[in-house]
């Protein structure tokens, strides 16, 4: 799907993914010292809003500038942190001008090669000590899961994410399938969670 497809979609939706932040991103991030963070594909900006709401600088990119309004007017009616800088951007080929403390890239669904691309970017935004954490629906949710595309082509796996990550320097703390309950489903959705840092030098 393109921009103008999502655009469409968030402009029918009041909130497609709700207010309340990742389940696996506030799991993973919660113990972090805040710092200056990116978060990839952030859709409407929960989890920017959550992160800013712990006082990390955040910016926060998608295609869909319907999203991002809505991300603002969210945060508008928020508490006082520091004011999400909001951009509409290409999440395979965006960088930011200064290195970040936490890279997010999650539900980004995309064919590997540009999956590939940017979690590469995102890695490569890191400062030294920085954490990525990539989160997505995994390759075996169409069979065994619930929700999530139903095109193979741009799921996948945990192993796919470390081998995106191969020879970028990172190390992989984390890197497995994971469950997440879904309010009325008989299973859960089976997503996939890389976290893995920049060693400091």
């Amino acid at each position: 799907m393109d921009a103008a497809a999502w655009d469409e979609r968030y402009r029918t939706a009041e909130l497609m993914w709700g207010v309340r932040p990742n389940r696996w991103v506030e799991q993973e991030v919660a113990g972090l010292p805040p710092g200056r963070a990116l978060d990839l594909a952030c859709g409407e900006g929960r989890n920017a809003l959550w992160l800013a709401s712990l006082g990390w600088q955040v910016i926060a990119v998608d295609f869909s500038a319907v999203a991002l309004d809505k991300g603002r007017t969210l945060e508008g009616s928020a508490d006082s942190h520091p004011p999400v800088e909001w951009v509409v951007g290409d999440a395979t080929a965006y960088r930011p001008a200064h290195r970040v403390d936490l890279a997010l890239v999650c539900y980004l669904q995309l064919v590997a090669d540009e999956r590939r691309r940017a979690i590469r970017g995102a890695a490569d935004a890191l400062a030294a000590g920085g954490t990525l954490l990539v989160v997505g629906h995994d390759t075996s949710n169409i069979a065994e899961g619930t929700g999530g595309p139903p095109d193979p082509r741009v799921l996948f796996t945990a192993a796919d994410i470390v081998a995106d990550l191969d020879g970028t320097g990172l190390s992989v703390e984390r890197a497995e399938a994971v469950r997440r309950p879904v309010d009325g489903a008989d299973r859960p959705a089976i997503d996939a969670l890389v976290r893995a840092h920049l060693p400091t030098p």
